[in-house]
C-alpha cells in the first residue's frame, strides 16, 4: 500500500469541489498504482467518476467516488437509484490523511440511512457503516476486473 503524508501548517479549507477533485484524482491515483489505466469522466456530471481497464484492455469497471475533507456521513441525496457502477469509493479525510473504502452500490444501498424533515427524505451513508474493515482499503475487490464484452 502507498503512503501519502500531507504537510499543512495550518488546516486546510477546501470547497466542494476542490474536495472532489482531490478524491477523484487519489482514487486514479491508487488504480493506477494497481495496474489499472483509468479514465476520470467529466466532472459535475451525475453518475460514473472513473472508468478503468486493464493493460491488456480486456477487462473494465466503472466508479463512483465520494469524496469528504473529513471523517463524515456521506450525503447519497433523496434517492438511492443513482448509485451507478460497479462500485462505490469513499474517500473520507482527503485533505490531511484519505483513508478509501470500497463497496458495491448494492452495498452502500443497504446501509444507507434514510431521514425525513419538513415532507423532504434524504439518504446518508454513516462513518460507522463505510469504515468497516471489509471495505477499508479493499481495492482487492476489484480484481479481477470482468471482461468487456465484444463488439462484435
Amino acid at each position: 500500500m502507498a503512503e501519502v503524508h500531507v504537510v499543512a501548517t495550518t488546516p486546510l479549507r477546501l470547497n466542494p469541489q476542490v474536495v472532489g477533485n482531490v478524491g477523484l484524482y487519489f482514487v486514479c491515483y491508487r488504480l493506477s498504482l494497481l495496474g489499472w489505466n483509468v479514465m476520470p469522466t467529466a466532472r459535475n456530471a451525475r453518475g460514473i467518476d472513473v472508468v478503468a481497464y486493464s493493460q491488456d484492455a480486456t477487462r473494465t469497471c466503472t466508479i463512483q467516488v465520494k469524496a469528504l475533507s473529513k471523517r463524515a456521513p456521506v450525503p447519497l441525496g433523496p434517492t438511492l437509484d443513482k448509485l451507478l457502477g460497479d462500485y462505490f469509493v469513499v474517500c473520507s479525510k482527503i485533505a490531511s490523511s484519505p483513508e478509501c473504502f470500497v463497496l458495491t452500490p448494492a452495498e452502500v444501498r443497504s446501509l444507507a440511512h434514510r431521514g425525513e424533515k419538513d415532507g423532504r427524505i434524504s439518504h446518508w451513508l454513516q462513518p460507522r457503516e463505510y469504515e468497516a474493515k471489509e471495505y477499508r482499503d479493499a481495492w482487492h475487490r476489484l480484481m479481477p476486473p470482468r471482461p468487456i464484452e465484444s463488439l462484435e
